[in-house]
């Protein structure tokens, strides 16, 4: 049995630059943390001749040709898997569709799977890039780079995506008592619904091909803005930091108009008048995971259970994708 385990994210800056229909032109850059909750993925022989897949469905087929979920069979076509004698088993901490990279993350610790059950050596840079060619050149999806690059890599991450679809991966220079005060003050809660990234992507997607000249402004300042967090948080000025997610949440707002909604809107306001001192929506927008820093973290969590919204806490994860059982 082959069990792999691949971190969710969250996203410190840059989002939406990761798009090749933006960095291809622009180049982009991003500053992602993994966080200690998983996507994991269990491979193990059977006696029966099928490939067995359970997820949020279960499937029974002959050969890879015949397995519906997408991700699955283009991994399986890539690793050069066969499909009998296999069964194929995926679980995660989080649901899909909130916004921490559940997409990304599903597909690095699959691929590890793969590689680990052929008994081949992967580098995370490499890792990463597999998974970008499934989602995006195979698939065509509308998402961008930074959910696989961080899962694979673990971390507080920076990455810089180059019009040559390279990219380029350093750790973020931060001292550890910034480290300790960021993950401490950093508080995740749940709006109790998910979506469909690449619904909310797509439209950026669409008008960054075409050079529309108000989503391209748009995601400059947004590129800007994440080279001042990483300021911010090298000199250990977390309350800079603060100002420059909210500052990040009122452009991020103004790519597509299903980013946020009304009670996003009125969590967003209720959390400020209660201790956040800044906060985005994480991923596309739309639901998912509410990201705050605070420093009052009683006060706001307070606030916001009496609003109904349960909080998820994490740590740092520093291992990105990785076997936890060998077989």
């Amino acid at each position: 049995m082959i069990i792999t385990r691949s971190p969710l994210r969250i996203s410190l800056g840059g989002g939406g630059t990761d798009l090749p229909s933006y960095y291809r032109d622009h180049s982009g850059f991003v500053i992602a943390a993994a966080i200690d909750k998983y996507v994991y993925i269990t491979l193990h022989h059977t006696f029966v001749q099928e490939l067995i897949i359970k997820y949020s469905k279960m499937e029974r087929v002959k050969s890879v040709d015949e397995v519906q979920h997408p991700l699955i069979r283009e991994a399986l076509r890539l690793t050069e898997v066969g499909a009998p004698y296999l069964e194929i088993t995926s679980m995660a901490d989080i649901p899909a569709g909130t916004g921490l990279g559940s997409s990304g993350s599903f597909t690095t610790a699959l691929l590890k799977a793969l590689h680990t059950l052929k008994k081949n050596l992967i580098h995370p840079q490499e890792l990463a890039e597999q998974a970008c060619r499934i989602e995006i050149d195979i698939l065509k999806e509308p998402v961008g780079k930074q959910d696989q690059y961080i899962s694979a890599y673990g971390g507080i991450t920076c990455f810089r995506f180059l019009p040559n679809d390279q990219v380029e991966a350093w750790p973020l220079q931060i001292d550890t008592a910034t480290l300790y005060n960021l993950e401490d003050n950093l508080l995740l809660f749940f709006t109790g619904y998910s979506r469909t990234a690449s619904d909310i992507l797509r439209d950026q997607d669409v008008k960054s091909r075409q050079a529309d000249s108000e989503m391209i402004a748009n995601l400059h300042f947004v590129k800007e803005l994440a080279r001042r967090s990483k300021e911010a948080l090298q000199a250990g000025d977390l309350v800079s930091y603060a100002e420059v997610m909210n500052v990040h949440w009122e452009h991020k707002k103004r790519r597509s108009a299903n980013m946020s909604n009304d009670r996003i809107d009125q969590w967003y306001t209720l959390a400020r008048d209660n201790g956040a001192l800044g906060g985005k929506v994480i991923g596309a927008g739309g639901g998912g995971f509410l990201l705050f820093y605070a420093e009052d973290k009683v006060r706001l969590r307070k606030a916001m259970q009496e609003a109904g919204l349960p909080e998820v806490r994490f740590r740092f994860d520093f291992e990105g994708t990785k076997v936890i059982a060998p077989s």
